[in-house]
């Protein structure tokens, strides 16, 4: 067995030793409903925690509370910017590169399928969504900040998930690893980070070097605040690169849950794209930004707009050059992208906030059936698996 080989099953056998601790205590206390309900409250940094609120619980989200000690606000500040200039572009990868890459997974879908999660395609796509508007506020990491208590949450979320599966014997942890393990953590901190700049970069769009890696340098910050261990986290892109050609091609295939799972993302962004004649521009952007092996494998069809597709960065080609020309055109569309993203998530949450909560109990039938400087352009990392 390779070094590598033995850091991935390493990886794949470790969990959150805090978040798993406080789950497992609020569980074992009968304490969840009372936790949920009080931290439903609690939504802004800064905020006094509320009375009641269990003693394992208080003293979890007193240790999270604060970021990194190494964090560059000054980073953070580029990334931020870098969002602003491409969030509309940012939004359209997630939604149809990152998501389904997740769902490539066979583990992953499985375990996305033993949530509740699956009967509500939509909240689970307005949580990512809040999630990384969020984190790219002025105010982020500051009293009055939304993304510190999101974080705190999903990470509690995430140990929940790993109580039910493992104490009700319903994952093979020998066979399958941990559930939300730090491999697959650091993975999808890899699909919503390098694999969102491929695909931007895919769909035509012009970034910057500083642009890039100031994004990439966030979702660093964020695995941290998740929990993710920092210490096996890729520094670099070109390191980030070679942790995700591994990964992928360790771990992904074709599954039924992960079809059923892409089937129900299409099918929701085809209700929230108006009218019907431009449904089929939904699965024709997933082939493209996926590939068609990966979108064979997620049974994403195939449809008269593949061809269109193809065209889109020619179109953002356009508008590109129009913003990078023009002040009042990077104005205009920096507005319009804004705009795009609220009444995207607007349709998601039906215009309310998503409240991150730790379940009760999973499915009972689970089974398997203005910007950053523009003095580089950035090029994605080449492959580095042979």
């Amino acid at each position: 067995m390779t070094h590598t080989e033995a850091s991935s099953d390493t990886l794949r056998q470790a969990g959150d030793e805090l978040a798993d601790a406080t789950v497992a205590a609020l569980f074992e206390r009968g304490e969840v409903g009372t936790f949920n309900t009080l931290m439903r409250y609690v939504s802004t940094a800064g905020a006094p925690l509320p009375d009641g609120l269990p003693d394992v619980a208080r003293a979890y989200l007193e240790a999270t509370r604060t970021p990194p000690s190494w964090v560059d606000w000054g980073e953070m500040e580029k990334a931020r910017l870098f969002f602003i200039d491409n969030n509309v572009h940012i939004a359209t990868a997630l939604s149809f590169a990152a998501m389904p890459a997740c769902y490539l997974v066979p583990r992953v879908a499985k375990l996305l399928s033993a949530t509740h999660g699956l009967a509500y395609p939509s909240k689970r796509m307005a949580e990512t969504g809040q999630f990384t508007v969020h984190l790219m506020q002025p105010d982020a990491f500051e009293a009055g900040g939304r993304f510190v208590p999101a974080a705190q949450k999903v990470r509690l979320l995430h140990a929940s998930i790993r109580h039910h599966l493992e104490r009700e014997n319903r994952w093979d942890t020998e066979a399958l690893g941990t559930p939300i393990c730090q491999e697959d953590m650091i993975g999808g901190q890899m699909f919503f980070s390098l694999l969102v700049l491929d695909s931007l970069h895919r769909l035509g769009v012009h970034l910057s070097t500083e642009g890039a890696e100031a994004y990439y340098y966030a979702w660093r910050v964020v695995g941290a605040m998740l929990g993710v261990d920092q210490e096996a986290v890729p520094k670099t892109l070109d390191e980030a690169r070679a942790f995700l050609d591994r990964y992928m091609i360790r771990n992904m295939g074709p599954s039924a849950e992960g079809a059923h799972l892409t089937r129900q993302l299409v099918e929701l962004y085809q209700e929230v794209v108006p009218g019907t004649f431009f449904d089929p521009i939904v699965p024709a952007l997933v082939r493209h930004l996926v590939g068609d092996t990966c979108a064979d494998w997620l049974e994403v069809p195939r449809t008269s707009w593949d061809t269109v597709a193809k065209a889109v960065p020619h179109l953002l080609g356009v508008l590109e050059t129009i913003e990078d020309r023009s002040p009042l055109g990077a104005w205009a569309l920096d507005h319009i992208g804004r705009l795009t993203t609220v009444f995207e998530l607007s349709s998601l949450t039906r215009g309310r906030v998503m409240h991150y909560a730790i379940p009760e109990h999973l499915k009972k039938d689970y089974g398997v059936q203005g910007a950053v400087p523009r003095t580089r352009r950035w090029t994605p990392p080449a492959a580095t698996v042979t």
